[in-house]
């Protein structure tokens, strides 16, 4: 049973995509904007903003880094454009050695070229730098796939990254508050619990369909 800290569950992404244009309309119009979305939930969601602002959308694709043995403890990510980001302490802790994470990091950025070229095809990467970037995701639970996009983003040196979500938890909104410019989550309800309780349909995004919506949204 959904917490009745909301009246009702989105729909679905794309219904959570229009709720969430209503807290970004400050940004309209702006010659700058670039909407990023982390696929594959938050791209029909970051579809819906681009659409309404209007600006071009395209994907910024993070791969967590498992530490070997312990796949769900991240010793760091790579990130779109070969980015690669490490928890330093974590490397240090756990005595990880450089073959270990460059084995790992080979594994996952490998992954990360294939959703590239499944995505974007031929199209080359957007240019980040100077830019205001709004981030997208369809939710944040604890925001570690989030922390990574952003920690990678802000080595490409944009102007302002916001980022910008349907469904969090009030908490992950205040510790990414820190790091970026501007959190916008649309519903913050409490107890969380779990991203999916909030959309009435939250069926897997297939790759199809990102292709399809990077396509739909591209400006010619």
């Amino acid at each position: 049973m959904l917490p009745q800290a909301v009246s009702r569950p989105f729909h679905d992404r794309e219904d959570a995509g229009r709720a969430l244009v209503e807290h970004l309309r400050k940004y309209a119009g702006r010659d700058d904007l670039l909407v990023l979305a982390l696929p594959r939930g938050g791209v029909p969601v970051a579809y819906e903003v681009a659409r309404a602002l209007p600006a071009p959308l395209d994907v910024f694709i993070v791969r967590k880094l498992g530490v070997p043995g312990h796949e769900e403890y991240a010793m760091g990510a790579v990130a779109s454009g070969g980015i690669r980001v490490l928890n330093e302490e974590a490397v240090r802790t756990l005595r990880l050695s450089i073959a270990t994470v460059d084995r790992v990091a080979a594994k996952e950025l490998a992954e990360l070229n294939r959703r590239e070229r499944a995505y974007r095809g031929e199209r080359p990467e957007p240019v980040v730098e100077g830019r205001t970037i709004i981030l997208v995701d369809d939710g944040l639970a604890t925001g570690t796939s989030m922390r990574a996009a952003v920690s990678a983003l802000k080595v490409r040196r944009p102007t302002r990254i916001v980022v910008a979500v349907p469904v969090a938890a009030a908490d992950t909104c205040a510790a990414l508050a820190r790091d970026v410019d501007e959190v916008v989550c649309a519903v913050t309800p409490e107890p969380f619990r779990a991203v999916g309780l909030w959309y009435e349909n939250f069926d897997q995004t297939t790759d199809e369909q990102v292709h399809a919506l990077l396509d739909k949204g591209r400006r010619p």
